[in-house]
């Protein structure tokens, strides 16, 4: 026992020693100016639906220039930058690490904020406010903060290395990320693997997630005789869309008991939330009150992970949640259609979490070398960029490196303490050369297949 808490002191000591020479070397390395570049970035109002983009491709191109990294700028559609950094590897014929991340925000409510949004306040105990600061800048510029140490430590990647720092991930990413995977020019960077956000921990462990739920947006209507607000009648609108709604509510309890009784982890169960109902007719006071409407409306954020049965699903919304028979409709909202848990090639959209994945090898073997510890493989709650590229069938893992940090991304008063966001530096240093220096085990279609 003595003996491992010794040899745990001396691995510290070794790689603050370490550190510390390569901070000498390079004083743009020193935790100030490195906490300073965060800030310069989380100040950048990037908030939907107005997001300053090209004040960011200023930004990000200057840090590119001071690394010596190759940098395009790519507009798929017209106001919506991408920024692309290339870190050329000695053997570019091996498929190519792609780090992603997205630069926009979700907009913030003032009133409810310690600190202003994009000030990137640091307060005493050095937690620094922002909007972005855990979702997810603090991971785009980890991606380049390490590359700085990696480059100042003299490290030569074998793979090629990418940066790509994407628009509109928090409006769906289909005028950014999609645009990109499906394109040409994302075709000749010959991805091997991506790496894209997770989720903080308020735990000791990193949380890495090697699939994600889709998104099925649902509206359901229903429709119905009006009548008088005083007369009992079968089959008013309202009442149907209520038989709706309370079925839908006793299928979110028999979700939410198994996380309850940890049977299943929250990115295991179908999710679903009503998010609006719409019904009535407006008066200047309000509404009016003695007539029951027409039609009714609600809509709900449903998310299915890739493990569950999609065409269940399918049935019970036709059969028991919007049936013709009492006069409902139903629609997927904002998206055209719901989106398939099922990848190209007809395989469920996750990334392999053993040591039948070598990435998924690599990351463990890197967080433990950087001293940080990873926790049970996960799958993401909600939905990230990271589903466009396994829809492709490339291995995609989500991961930021948060740990003892409550999750506030899209809450008031977000926040990331500057030491943790500095560990996550060295993390992401650890990850990207042991991923730059991974060998080729077999042809370039081998990575994909680790999917």
């Amino acid at each position: 026992m003595e003996f491992s808490i010794l040899y745990l002191h001396l691995v510290s000591l070794l790689l603050l020693v370490s550190s510390s020479k390569i901070e000498a070397l390079d004083p743009t390395l020193s935790a100030p100016e490195t906490v300073a570049r965060f800030q310069q970035y989380l100040q950048i109002n990037t908030a939907q639906p107005n997001p300053q983009y090209y004040e960011v491709v200023d930004f990000l191109i200057s840090q590119a220039k001071s690394l010596s990294l190759e940098s395009q700028t790519i507009e798929f559609v017209k106001g919506k930058p991408l920024v692309l950094l290339k870190w050329l590897g000695t053997n570019p014929h091996l498929p190519a690490i792609l780090l992603y991340s997205h630069t926009d925000v979700v907009p913030s409510e003032l009133d409810k904020w310690t600190h202003h949004p994009f000030s990137a306040h640091i307060d005493e105990k050095g937690d620094i406010y922002a909007r972005g600061s855990q979702d997810m800048k603090c991971v785009g510029m980890q991606y380049l903060e390490a590359i700085r140490r990696l480059k100042a430590s003299g490290f030569q990647p074998l793979r090629t290395v990418y940066l790509s720092f994407a628009p509109d991930e928090e409006i769906g990413g289909h005028d950014g990320a999609e645009k990109f995977a499906e394109s040409e020019i994302f075709d000749n960077l010959n991805v091997g693997i991506v790496l894209d956000e997770g989720l903080a921990s308020p735990g000791e462990n990193y949380r890495a997630f090697y699939a994600e739920r889709s998104p099925w947006w649902l509206v359901i209507k229903a429709t119905g005789a009006p009548g008088h607000g005083a007369r009992l009648y079968d089959n008013s609108a309202m009442e149907n869309l209520l038989k709706s709604i309370e079925s839908i509510r006793r299928f979110r309890a028999s979700q939410f008991d198994m996380i309850k009784a940890g049977l299943k982890s929250e990115g295991e169960v179908i999710s679903i939330n009503m998010v609006f109902l719409k019904a009535g007719k407006p008066s200047p006071t309000g509404f009016v009150m003695n007539v029951q409407p027409s039609e009714a409306e609600a809509g709900f954020d449903i998310r299915v992970p890739p493990i569950a049965d999609p065409e269940s699903l399918e049935k019970r919304i036709a059969e028991e949640w919007a049936p013709a028979a009492r006069n409902m409709t139903f629609s997927m909202g904002q998206f055209k259609d719901k989106v398939s848990v099922y990848d190209e090639f007809g395989k469920p959209i996750l990334t392999k979490a053993d040591s039948s994945n070598p990435w998924w090898t690599l990351l463990e073997v890197a967080v433990r070398k950087a001293g940080g510890k990873l926790g049970k493989p996960e799958i993401f709650p909600a939905s990230t960029d990271a589903r466009f590229f396994r829809e492709r069938g490339l291995p995609a893992i989500g991961f930021s490196p948060m740990a003892n940090t409550p999750i506030l991304l899209h809450d008031h008063n977000e926040f990331l303490n500057q030491d943790e966001y500095l560990k996550g530096i060295e993390i992401y240093e650890s990850i990207i050369k042991a991923y730059a220096s991974f060998a080729e085990h077999g042809s370039d279609r081998g990575s994909r297949d680790e999917l």
